[in-house]
């Protein structure tokens, strides 16, 4: 399995201040490539140090997250997730493809959103046996080895729908001309509900509200690499009708302005 994966986004500050933290992850198998984007690990060392405070951005995606008294199977969390990081600890993730979950699920996946699922629900008894085997494994690698046992087991049937999710979402994150529904709508031609009925379905969240996720995090992605900016050039790029409409969003998302929090992670 390739292990070329590019940078995560999302992470609102990329560097602790002090401790160990670590962050890798893993491309599915090609029978799952389908339904999951990645797999990942990540762990932290702050014994005998403060606890620190790491913010992540949401993205479309269903999480099977694996940590002792926080196991579950996560919907799409539609605002800034705040977690306090101490002590020494790790946790592993199955990072399902937008609208890959859905045949999984069996419903609609908009039923998750910013709602917790207990996995036995959808693997029944493998799940108990599937976090033991995360939990008592010696890398990522292991890791990976039982949840592909543990999806594979439990595959659903091909849906078609899945995959014309998943290119939408990702048609969304890749062509930054797509901002408004609109023009997605153009781009994919179903018609306006059928694409909002979709999304509802498979991916949890509406198209407006991928598609405004997905602009922030490329402002986001632009000022963590210490770009030059304008922020009304910037506003106007990402779909945005002027400047105070684009500060709005991002401080509301963010919880600072633009112009704070480049001023946070501009690198030294």
């Amino acid at each position: 399995m390739t292990v070329d994966l590019e940078k995560p986004r999302g992470v609102l500050h990329p560097r602790l201040a002090h401790g160990e933290f670590q962050h890798a992850r893993r491309a599915p198998s090609s029978a799952l490539a389908g339904v999951v984007e990645h797999y990942w690990h990540v762990s932290w060392d702050l014994r005998g140090l403060p606890a620190q405070q790491q913010e992540t951005l949401p993205h479309p995606n269903v999480q099977y997250v694996i940590e002792p008294a926080l196991t579950g199977i996560y919907g799409v969390h539609t605002g800034r997730y705040i977690r306090v990081l101490e002590g020494r600890r790790q946790a592993f993730g199955i990072k399902f493809k937008a609208g890959g979950f859905f045949p999984f699920y069996g419903a609609p996946v908009s039923e998750l959103r910013n709602r917790s699922l207990d996995p036995r629900r959808i693997f029944g008894d493998d799940a108990v046996g599937f976090e033991s085997d995360v939990l008592g494994a010696a890398n990522i690698d292991a890791m990976v080895a039982a949840a592909e046992r543990l999806l594979l087991a439990h595959m659903p049937a091909v849906d078609a729908n899945v995959a014309r999710a998943g290119d939408l979402v990702a048609g969304i994150a890749a062509d930054h001309n797509l901002t408004s529904v609109d023009a997605v709508v153009q781009h994919c031609g179903l018609t306006k509900r059928a694409l909002q009925r979709l999304f509802n379905q498979y991916v949890g969240v509406s198209p407006k509200w991928v598609i405004n996720r997905y602009r922030l995090h490329e402002a986001i992605a632009q000022m963590q690499a210490g770009a030059s900016i304008s922020w009304t050039d910037l506003a106007l790029a990402l779909g945005y009708f002027d400047q105070a409409h684009f500060i709005r969003d991002f401080r509301k998302l963010v919880g600072r302005s633009p112009a704070e929090y480049a001023r946070v992670v501009t690198p030294p």
